[in-house]
């Protein structure tokens, strides 16, 4: 086992990952340094996904190693990687994943709210990020009261809300309009800077990945500067799929125990940062 280098926050090495026998992952390396906004790029079905679940731990490798500054992630149980998960990183995909019986602030603190912050106190970091991202209006508002564009926002702002220092963005902008998916990436950005937070975006469109410090490209399951070499030996096209289009691992919060335990109140506090009109 070798130790990553002392500048990656996140680092994997020579990582395989298969889908019921189909590959998914063949051999990929990848280092992302502190604050970095890293693009992970190809086409559906290069592996953008299956990475990086591997490197948030939703996934454990079949080979290869997952570092989180200097901690073995493929080592880790299942309870630590949901620890680090809940702790540690942020997510969000191409689909937002609110829960319709909760308020926009409540999706929007629910990492806090399940690491057992108090409500007063996830509400005002809750409502601070959705001032942000201007949609501080809805806060008392359900999901299904939101557009697609404004849904997306509340999942970013819910990536966000526990200053986590990694947070994976699997194809974000992807059911936005052009300027929707400009703003959403603004902010994510923006927010990664002036945070330090480290972003993996994954992407199959280059003005998204024209974002990132750094690109990595995959292609079959495959670092693509390989893929090629190894293009007589590849499996059949769609094998390697890395369910890109299919795969919506959610939040990195496990929502699964019931909104009931997280004891929210049924009407709006009367204290708190969201003294915001319904």
């Amino acid at each position: 086992m070798v130790a990553p280098p002392d500048n990656d926050v996140l680092w994997a090495r020579s990582l395989h990952y298969s889908h019921s026998g189909s590959p998914g992952l063949i051999g990929v390396s990848v280092g992302v340094r502190h604050g970095e906004v890293l693009a992970v790029t190809g086409p559906r079905g290069s592996g953008k996904t299956t990475l990086l679940r591997c490197l948030s731990g939703q996934l454990v490798p079949e080979q290869g190693e997952v570092w989180f500054n200097s901690v073995p992630v493929h080592t880790m149980g299942a309870v630590a990687r949901e620890r680090l998960r809940r702790d540690r990183f942020g997510w969000i995909g191409p689909e937002p994943g609110l829960l319709p019986e909760l308020k926009v602030w409540e999706n929007a603190a629910l990492p806090l709210l399940l690491s057992g912050a108090s409500h007063r106190a996830a509400k005002r970091a809750a409502c601070e990020w959705l001032d942000r991202l201007d949609i501080g209006g809805f806060a008392r508002k359900r999901p299904g009261a939101l557009t697609r564009a404004e849904a997306q926002r509340v999942a970013l702002a819910r990536a966000l809300v526990g200053e986590p220092s990694v947070i994976f963005a699997d194809e974000p902008t992807a059911p936005l309009h052009r300027a929707e998916q400009a703003t959403l990436l603004r902010t994510l950005t923006t927010a990664a800077r002036s945070h330090e937070i480290t972003v993996l975006l994954a992407t199959h469109d280059e003005r998204t990945a024209e974002v990132a410090d750094r690109r990595v490209a995959l292609l079959d399951g495959r670092p693509a500067t390989s893929a090629g070499r190894a293009a007589d030996s590849a499996p059949p096209k769609g094998a390697g799929a890395d369910t890109d289009a299919d795969a919506q691992p959610g939040t990195d919060t496990d929502t699964d125990a019931g909104t009931a335990a997280l004891g929210l109140p049924d009407e709006a506090e009367g204290q708190g940062a969201c003294s915001l009109s319904a």
